[in-house]
């Protein structure tokens, strides 16, 4: 029975402080109430706390999406995360065109260029992989989460001690309000006591009105003392809570050196992946440069010209001469072979996609029967693959002795 009472008690005393606090809090919008104003260093600090807060979560939020660009991925990594549980493990992007890469170069044959090469740059690609899941791991624990406790945890801290600093106050305003009012009425039942009606029983009647009006001010007389030792209290509950804000507050240039500490290691995370993938990219092109010309000169209308290898130390003769319409290849060997009305074998150098009907595919390292027409253009040939036939671009040839 009596923790009911204490229960009951408690529970209308807190009622009566938070009626207190919204009546307080309401005056002071409606301009109707003084407030008393915290110290500018204390603003201060409180205005850097608040900067600190938002710009460290949209940096935070921001080096997620960069890290991890696919916003499910992100869910589901922060479900699994509230669930403290490991999230599964999932093949990234550049793994998963890697072994693509390395699945189609299989299928068309490792021994033929385009396949040989495939394969080596899926190799590469899961390599970046690779590399782009230690970045995400080491930005993660080294930058993210210094940012995340920051705000799931130091912030928290400030927060509250802030919105109790706002409740004392209040607290301490609502007294010296409640201070004021006792004081005026104190004031006013001196005058009123001073007063002493003389005459008829009217004058007598209006006396004792006066009279009981000053009991009822008395009563706010009587609150002065008790007002004043609430200020008193309230005041230095307010001054503890400030100080105790302003030492958090305070803490938050440590913070910022911290978060400098962070963001260093996740430039030097960044540096790293770099310079790996510029080392696989190097080491690829040196891989590719040693298995077939490097660079090609290209032209995308099959129609109105032929892609031309920029170097090629084994096309079809020794000498190149430039042209309006692109880089020429022109030797006497397939001067004579036009000239002629023979057939020669060729072997075909790189793979070849035919535009329309009117020529032929070609396969790297398979040897065809070409021949020359009269009227066809310098840059082709026609070629015969069996009972098929149709215009080869010269470039992608070698004549057979």
């Amino acid at each position: 029975m009596n923790i009911m009472d204490f229960n009951v008690k408690k529970l209308a005393a807190d009622a009566g402080t938070f009626l207190s606090r919204a009546v307080q809090f309401t005056e002071e919008k409606l301009g109707q109430a003084e407030k008393t104003e915290l110290d500018a260093h204390l603003e201060n600090l409180l205005s850097k706390a608040e900067c600190t807060k938002i710009w460290t979560e949209k940096i935070m939020k921001q080096t997620e999406v960069l890290l991890q660009p696919n916003p499910n991925a992100r869910i589901e990594e922060f479900v699994y995360e509230k669930l403290d549980r490991k999230a599964p493990s999932r093949v990234n992007n550049p793994e998963l065109l890697g072994q693509y890469m390395i699945d189609a170069g299989t299928e068309f044959g490792p021994g033929t260029a385009y396949g040989n090469a495939l394969i080596k740059c899926g190799e590469t690609q899961k390599r970046i992989g690779t590399a782009d899941r230690e970045l995400i791991q080491t930005s993660a624990l080294n930058f993210l989460t210094p940012l995340r406790n920051f705000i799931e945890g130091d912030y928290k801290t400030i927060a509250k001690e802030r919105k109790l600093l706002q409740n004392k106050r209040l607290d301490l305003d609502a007294a010296k309000t409640r201070l004021k009012k006792a004081k005026t009425a104190e004031a006013k039942s001196s005058q009123l006591n001073s007063a002493r009606p003389e005459g008829d029983n009217m004058v007598n009647f209006f006396y004792m009105l006066n009279f009981l009006h000053v009991k009822w001010l008395k009563i706010w007389a009587e609150e002065v003392t008790k007002s004043e030792q609430e200020v008193r209290i309230t005041q230095s509950e307010f001054d503890r809570q400030a100080e105790i804000t302003r030492l958090l507050l305070e803490g938050i240039s440590s913070t910022h050196a911290h978060h400098l500490r962070c963001l260093n290691d996740f430039v030097e995370a960044q540096m790293t992946y770099y310079a790996q993938c510029y080392q696989y990219m190097l080491d690829l092109q040196k891989q590719l440069g040693s298995s077939f010309p490097s660079s090609y000169l290209c032209n995308n209308n099959h129609n109105a010209g032929t892609p031309v290898p920029s170097a090629l130390p084994n096309v079809i003769g020794s000498s190149a001469m430039a042209s309006t319409s692109g880089l020429v290849i022109s030797s006497p060997n397939i001067s004579d072979l036009k000239e002629s009305s023979g057939s020669r074998k060729a072997r075909v150098l790189y793979d070849y996609d035919a535009a329309n009907s009117t020529e032929l595919s070609l396969l790297a390292d398979e040897v065809i029967t070409v021949f020359s027409i009269f009227g066809m253009d310098s840059d082709w040939l026609m070629g015969e693959r069996g009972n098929q036939k149709g215009k080869v671009p010269i470039t992608y040839l070698e004549l057979l002795n």
